[in-house]
């Protein structure tokens, strides 16, 4: 899992749009592993508690981002095998490869 760090000071360098974080990768960057993974640990930091408002916050909108690119990802997936199963469903009675 990787490791992130949050702080909550406004106005802290970090993600465009968001001053309470540090740089942290864009998510459209991100395998879906790594979105999932660092999602996991922020919500794990979330159900700890003990963060200030601010970088509650800044973790919260930072999981919306991972979620969503983890989404594009499943997304994207769920596609391809649509369309690995067109040849079958078009083709009538061949055989679907083994």
């Amino acid at each position: 899992m990787t490791s992130t760090t949050l702080t909550g000071a406004p106005g802290n360098p970090g993600n465009p749009g968001n001053p309470g974080t540090p740089n942290l990768p864009d998510p459209a960057t991100l395998s879906y592993e790594q979105a999932r993974d660092e999602m996991i640990t922020l919500v794990q930091r979330l159900e700890a508690g003990g963060d200030p408002l601010e970088t509650s916050l800044a973790i919260w909108e930072r999981c919306e981002a991972l979620a969503k690119r983890c989404q594009e990802w499943l997304d994207g997936a769920r596609e391809r095998l649509s369309a690995a199963d067109m040849p079958a469903s078009a083709g009538g009675n061949e055989p679907r490869p083994q």
